[in-house]
């Protein structure tokens, strides 16, 4: 009895877990579609694109000047060992504009942006104002959902563009005015070692892939949540678990698939 019931609540878990990746796969589609709409209404967007954005500006830029202090301070002491300390302005660029970047950004507007996403959308339901639009006619996907999806898939790229530019700015500022790295070297390093196509647009492109996850599953944690606060507070608490593990995932796999070669 003991192997049917362990069975039992296997296929229970997975058959729960299908059904919800279904429903959510679904909404996902249904959201992309709805965009088309929003698109229309770009006062909607952008209303959202400074509530998604503007508001996450100072952490973002905050938390690339010290990433790349950071990466100035340790890449200079790791590279002194080899004789390279020449090199660190290739070592700052390429880990900001590949990996750090586009990743950091991500989890930070997950933290950030994605809370608020969820925490406004579960109040909106707790408070009927959804059920409401229904009543009304209104498509409360096209009106609520849509041009928050749109505000933060534009959103992170543009974040995780600034991250790392001023990190770039921070590792100078160390490497260069703080410890003595030849100036001209650390430029030129930089400019003959980064590649626009792979480094710089494969970070664009996680990033946006990062903006698209992030964002759809704070919206989705919000619209599916319970009308209650004890719900909305967790399903803000499953937004920033569920979007880091998938960010750090997806950037796994796009690490693999794009720099394999």
């Amino acid at each position: 009895m003991m192997i049917q019931d362990v069975c039992a609540a296997i296929g229970a878990w997975l058959r729960h877990s299908l059904a919800k990746l279904g429903f959510a796969t679904r909404a996902f589609f249904t959201v992309v579609r709805a965009c088309a709409s929003a698109l229309r209404r770009p006062r909607l967007v952008i209303a959202q694109l400074h509530f998604v954005g503007n508001y996450s500006l100072l952490i973002i830029a905050m938390s690339g000047l010290f990433v790349g202090m950071v990466l100035g301070l340790l890449g200079y002491y790791t590279l002194t060992k080899y004789g390279s300390e020449q090199a660190l302005g290739i070592f700052v660029a390429l880990a900001l504009t590949r990996e750090l970047g586009p990743v950091v950004t991500g989890l930070l507007f997950a933290g950030r942006a994605g809370t608020s996403l969820t925490a406004e959308i579960g109040l909106m339901k707790a408070g009927e104002q959804l059920s409401a639009m229904e009543m009304m006619a209104v498509n409360p996907i096209q009106r609520v959902l849509a041009p928050r999806f749109l505000a933060g898939v534009i959103a992170l790229p543009v974040l995780a563009t600034i991250f790392t530019a001023v990190g770039i700015m921070g590792g100078y500022l160390v490497g260069v005015q703080l410890i003595g790295v030849d100036e001209g070297a650390f430029w030129s390093q930089m400019q003959s070692g980064v590649d626009v196509w792979k480094d710089i647009l494969g970070g664009v492109l996680k990033s946006l892939v990062f903006g698209i996850a992030a964002t759809f599953i704070a919206l989705f944690q919000g619209y599916q949540a319970e009308p209650t606060p004890d719900d909305v507070s967790r399903a803000t608490t499953r937004t920033v678990v569920i979007s880091s593990l998938t960010i750090l995932w997806l950037d796994f796999m796009m690490t693999a698939l794009m720099f394999s070669k």
